[in-house]
């Protein structure tokens, strides 16, 4: 799966996801700010990457709660991705420290 269209998927979901979650606070004041990670943060085999990659990575290193909710439609069941985030991260390790996952990357 072209790393654009699964960028493009994971923006349209988060814009729902916001929406939804709009909608449902309609009385509440509270706003979630999302971020992205400096560049610095992403791995190496992304340093060289399309922009668009290299913001898909920094959004997921900065919000992994946020993928971690949403399931992955690009067809990586197979490898045992359960959700969005695992196309980018495979694990966050008690340290803090992270080990990528090159699927997302194209």
């Amino acid at each position: 799966m072209n790393s654009r269209f699964t960028f493009l998927i994971t923006l349209l979901l988060l814009a729902l996801t916001i929406g939804i979650s709009a909608c449902a606070n309609s009385g509440a004041t509270a706003k979630q700010e999302l971020t992205l990670a400096p560049e610095s943060a992403i791995p190496d085999f992304v340093r060289d990457a399309p922009p668009q990659v290299k913001e898909a990575y920094r959004f997921a290193i900065a919000n992994p709660d946020v993928l971690s909710a949403f399931p992955c439609y690009c067809g990586c069941g197979a490898m045992g991705h359960q959700n969005n985030l695992q196309c980018y991260i495979k694990e966050i390790r008690a340290d803090g420290s992270i080990e990528f996952e090159n699927h997302a990357f194209g």
